[in-house]
């Protein structure tokens, strides 16, 4: 996001937990702010000084090895306390505020109808959960401060850099291993980094947006399987499908403890993002094909770089 606003001259102040975080940014953007672990009391006075719009993106997200005795409380400490404290001291000050949400606010799973901006909220995950109350929350102080909040819900994001799930599918299919992925007839909606950043500069720009609660993706789903040999042949990899029953693939993750992953693998999630399309008249600037052969590029450039730093190091 911070680079994409750069690169389109705009000003940008960035925030930041820590000073690593801080140098990284320093060839991007001059001009960044180190603020510390987010929570309702930190400070946001220098950050927000002259600010017209802010673009909060921070989060505690989902871990894969939970160690919280109460991660609820954890997410919501973060993911609730930290952006309504964030909220109350640029209600004083700024415009309005992008707050970037989860589709998981909708749900984990699509049947035969896509998840739209007028679909009932209903998260079942903690991490969801936390990001619906902070939306409440947010739309609550909206109403008393005349704050502009956008809500932007995003499924999976992909591309370069990204993170979590994605990457571990990344790693899995490269390894060659056959998966057990053939039986699986799903359709999932992603969304690309560059259209995610696209989408959110277009909320922070657009008057219409103003109040406005909307999903976003690449405007295209794919199934599992077909994600799978789609990256393996980026990868110069074979992509060996066995056929497995998907009763016994969610058996097998509920048994060890895996159930979210494999629902993800295995159900459908469909959004139908057609009213940012026609209210801000706003359109995906990536296709999916050119949006996995950007991140299968980057992932064979970063595991050649992985790989010649580990040899040179021994």
């Amino acid at each position: 996001m911070i680079s994409w606003l750069a690169s389109q001259r705009r000003a940008v102040r960035a925030t930041v937990r820590t000073a690593l975080a801080r140098n990284a940014l320093r060839n991007t953007v001059s001009d960044v702010v180190l603020v510390g672990d987010i929570e309702r009391t930190t400070n946001w006075d220098h950050a927000l000084e002259g600010v017209d719009v802010v673009v909060h993106l921070a989060a505690r997200a989902h871990v894969l090895r939970e160690r919280s005795t109460d991660p609820l409380s954890d997410f919501r400490a973060v993911n609730v306390e930290g952006t309504l404290g964030l909220a109350e001291q640029a209600a004083r000050r700024v415009r309005r505020l992008i707050f970037l949400s989860s589709i998981g606010v909708n749900g984990v799973r699509t049947t035969h109808v896509p998840f739209s901006a007028s679909s009932p909220a209903a998260p079942t995950e903690d991490y969801a959960i936390s990001k619906h109350e902070a939306e409440q929350a947010l739309w609550k102080l909206s109403e008393s401060t005349g704050l502009e909040v956008v809500v932007v819900r995003s499924p999976l994001v992909y591309g370069p850099n990204c993170p979590g799930n994605f990457l571990r599918l990344l790693r899995l299919v490269d390894s060659g291993i056959p998966l057990p992925f053939a039986s699986i007839q799903n359709a999932r909606s992603l969304i690309h980094v560059d259209n995610l950043v696209n989408a959110l500069s277009a909320c922070a720009d657009r008057p219409l947006a103003r109040g406005r609660t909307y999903l976003v993706d690449d405007g295209v789903a794919i199934s599992t399987p077909d994600l799978v040999r789609t990256l393996a042949g980026l990868l110069h990899r074979k992509a060996v499908l066995l056929p497995c029953p998907v009763s016994l693939l969610r058996w097998v993750g509920r048994m060890t403890g895996q159930g979210e992953a494999i629902a993800r693998l295995t159900d459908s999630l469909l959004i139908d993002g057609s009213a940012i399309r026609s209210e801000l008249d706003w359109q995906p600037v990536c296709s999916m094909s050119e949006g996995l052969m950007q991140t299968a590029r980057w992932y064979k450039t970063r595991t050649i770089q992985a790989s010649g730093s580990s040899r040179h190091t021994e």
